[in-house]
């Protein structure tokens, strides 16, 4: 099973969203270096080489939920 957090999962669902980095990382409350830094990660910890291949791989595995709670 793979371990997200959170804010990783909220990211993931406002990527699905269509929302772009800088609007993601205001609704986080993240600075844009942050989000990218945690974007990095999650790709990794997915093994997804994009954006979204990630948010794919996220909808197929059941992550998705359609609203951010972070």
């Amino acid at each position: 099973m793979l371990q997200i957090t959170p804010q990783e999962r909220a990211m993931l669902q406002l990527l699905a969203n269509g929302h772009e980095g800088l609007e993601i990382a205001g609704r986080l409350g993240v600075s844009e270096r942050e989000l990218e830094a945690g974007l990095t990660n999650l790709l990794a910890t997915m093994g997804a080489r994009s954006r979204s291949e990630a948010v794919a791989l996220a909808s197929r595995r059941g992550l998705l939920t359609g609203t951010v709670t972070a």
